[in-house]
């Protein structure tokens, strides 16, 4: 083979051995961090693990309301945010909610998102669910994790509400990630698009 040929096989195996020294840290992350708030590109939950899907940043008006992070079972690879897959949604505010206000958002946006009919049917889950809220400070975090069997509220790790079905776990998914979300700039971030 001639030298000058050999030399630019060379290169180009240098220039790819570079390029992909040069994207190891970012590839080997084990998180992500979204306005200073750190998520994990993988969790582990009462036994189930759990693989980041997307993560971004809610902004409402003139304010950065909170950065979130959306995961699902490791085993699939789709986003299904109203599916029956495991699932999680994690977020961590950036400014002091008091629970009343949590519980008021959550009725109004369920009651754009559903039905009247399917907003009766899961009304008094939505009511029991809306009890649960506590009022968060800055730093805080909320999940919302649905494992296939049950809903489930924590604030900060302790577990505030848990029941419901897979409509009621659909419902609250989808104030961020349905037809009609919250924002759709934050869902297509949650849900990888951005």
């Amino acid at each position: 083979m001639p030298t000058c040929l050999l030399g630019a096989r060379r290169a180009v195996h240098l220039s790819l051995l570079l390029a992909g020294l040069l994207l190891m840290p970012w590839a080997m992350a084990s998180s992500v961090t979204e306005n200073g708030e750190t998520f994990e590109r993988t969790v582990e939950e009462d036994g189930q693990r759990y693989r980041l899907i997307g993560s971004g940043v809610l902004r409402y008006m003139i304010w950065t309301a909170y950065a979130g992070a959306y995961y699902q079972a490791a085993d699939e690879t789709q986003p299904q945010p109203l599916g029956d897959v495991p699932r999680r949604l994690e977020l961590a505010y950036f400014h002091a909610i008091d629970a009343p206000d949590f519980a008021e958002s959550t009725t109004e946006s369920l009651k754009k998102s559903l039905t009247a009919y399917e907003y009766s049917q899961l009304e008094a889950d939505i009511n029991a669910f809306n009890r649960s809220y506590q009022d968060v400070e800055p730093q805080d975090r909320y999940v919302l994790s649905w494992d296939g069997d049950a809903l489930r509220l924590a604030l900060n790790g302790e577990t505030l509400f848990e029941g419901g079905n897979a409509e009621l776990a659909s419902a609250m998914f989808g104030i961020w990630l349905g037809e009609r979300p919250l924002s759709d700039d934050f869902r297509d971030a949650l849900l990888g698009k951005n």
